[in-house]
Formats: C-alpha cells, sequence, structure tokens
C-alpha cells in the first residue's frame, strides 16, 4: 500500500457585521493537487463561518486516516480545539466536526490574519467573495440558535 502525502488545509470565514452576511473560504492542498472552496449566507457570524471553513474542507477529504495540517487565523476555532476551550455557541457546527476529526490525523496551526500568508489572504478574498453574491441561503444553525435564544430571555 502507498504511502499518501498529508494534506494541507487553509481555512478562512468572514463576516460583513457580525451578524450580517458571511462567507466562508477553504483551500486544499495534496501534492501537486489543489481545490477551492467557498460558500456564504445572508445572515450569520464570523465564528461561524471560520469553523464552517474546517468543516467544509474536511467534507471534501475522501482517505479516512489522512493526515491533516489546518491553517487558520481564527482563535476561536485553533484554540477550541487545541486548548480544549468550552464550546458554548454553534454546537450544530461542532457536533458537524467532531464527527469528522475522528477520521483524520489533524494538526491544527494558527496563522495571523491579514499579514500576507498567500492561502490564507485567498481564503479571505474567496470568503468576502461568497457572502457578496446574490440570493444567499439562510444558515439555519444560526437563526435556529438565535431562536432558542430569544426563548431563554
Amino acid at each position: 500500500m502507498a504511502i499518501r502525502p498529508p494534506i494541507y488545509l487553509y481555512t478562512d470565514g468572514a463576516a460583513s457585521g457580525n451578524p450580517g452576511p458571511g462567507g466562508y473560504g477553504a483551500i486544499l492542498k495534496c501534492g501537486d493537487r489543489c481545490r477551492e472552496l467557498s460558500g456564504g449566507f445572508r445572515l450569520t457570524t464570523n465564528n461561524r463561518m471560520e469553523l464552517l471553513a474546517v468543516i467544509r474542507g474536511l467534507e471534501e477529504i475522501k482517505w479516512d486516516g489522512a493526515s491533516v495540517h489546518v491553517f487558520s487565523d481564527s482563535t476561536y476555532v485553533v484554540g477550541t480545539v487545541t486548548k480544549n476551550w468550552k464550546r458554548k455557541k454553534n454546537l450544530d457546527l461542532w457536533e458537524r466536526f467532531d464527527a469528522l476529526s475522528s477520521r483524520f490525523n489533524l494538526d491544527f496551526n494558527w496563522v495571523k490574519g491579514h499579514a500576507g500568508h498567500p492561502e490564507n489572504e485567498r481564503c479571505d478574498r474567496l470568503a468576502v467573495q461568497a457572502y457578496m453574491q446574490p440570493g444567499l441561503p439562510e444558515d439555519t444553525g444560526y437563526t435556529e440558535n438565535q431562536q432558542q435564544t430569544t426563548l431563554l430571555l
């Protein structure tokens, strides 16, 4: 059996306002292959998009047991994963992440945002372009979370 090369996943999320229209961008690199992903929602938060960028990237990887090096400028995502910060929000997305993460050997790396890192800058452009598209869908996880919070008040 051939040894598979590591996969590099670069991610970023963005929101205009917070909440506001938001988007995510992700780049997957493996050997000489590269794939870009993006998507947007009409009302969401930056943290949701940061986490969704990681999730969408992982969802594209078909090799169980793959070695995946994740690069994100989100202290929220990287800190929650590497330092076991308490998960208080976005539980729908954290459940999706948990279901995926057990399939891979993950290594999370924080990169400074807007500091010239080529893949991070590209992911930021993908995220912003995504939320600027007309006819964005609803982020139902955000909407449901907001409704639950309102009921508790």
